[in-house]
């Protein structure tokens, strides 16, 4: 299957979700998630004001032309409801690293372990088919719970960051210790009832995504 952009069309299989490429279905649900000021307060980001049409054309334009180093995927339920966004950015081919994103949209499958799925399985995707060193995120300073979820991902602490005039907490999971644990984080995405998305990271707020 191909998707607009001429690339090969992407699927990750977790426990109970699938990652997949973006889709022209997905607008609608993921401009009413980035209207929302809880969710964009969670993400450290404003919420959208622009209208549906213009969003739109933004997010068609994102799916023609994708940033280099990113890959922004859908998160399904295994039935296919669409209810989330992960995505890794800001690849660096040299150092091997990239940043990853994360939000559960769909309210009613926030705490039950979605996140925690979906984060862990593109985690295994980015270290090994693509052979990264290194993987990171930030996630706001006061948003204690989703820490701890990140932690039951993989991720440690690493030092308070302020940018865009918010406190943020770096934290990063290194290739050796997500192999040295792999096969328990991904044995518990058929079990953990935990979630690592409902309190969404710090992600991709500059794209259409």
């Amino acid at each position: 299957m191909a998707v607009p952009g001429g690339g090969p069309y992407s699927e990750l299989y977790g426990g109970r979700i699938i990652l997949r490429d973006k889709q022209s279905d997905d607008a609608e649900n993921d401009y009413r998630w980035r209207s929302d000021p809880e969710l964009a307060r969670l993400d450290a980001a404003i919420p959208l004001t622009m209208s549906f049409e213009r969003y739109l054309k933004l997010f068609e334009d994102q799916m023609k032309y994708p940033t280099p180093g990113s890959h922004h995927y859908s998160i399904d339920t295994l039935d296919g409801r669409f209810i989330g966004n992960c995505m890794y950015y800001d690849m660096d081919t040299v150092n091997l690293e990239a940043e990853l994103g994360i939000v559960i949209g769909d309210r009613d499958y926030w705490s039950d372990g979605y996140g925690y799925d979906a984060v862990t399985t593109l985690l295994d995707h980015m270290f090994n088919a693509r052979n990264l060193k290194r993987v990171y995120l930030h996630t706001l300073e006061w948003n204690g719970r989703a820490q701890k979820s990140f932690s039951k991902c993989g991720f440690n602490a690493v030092r308070p960051v302020r940018r865009m005039a918010h406190d943020f907490i770096l934290m990063d999971v290194l290739r050796d210790d997500w192999f040295a644990n792999a096969e328990e984080r991904l044995s518990a995405r058929f079990k953990d009832k935990d979630d690592a998305g409902d309190q969404s990271s710090q992600s991709s707020q500059a794209t259409a995504d």
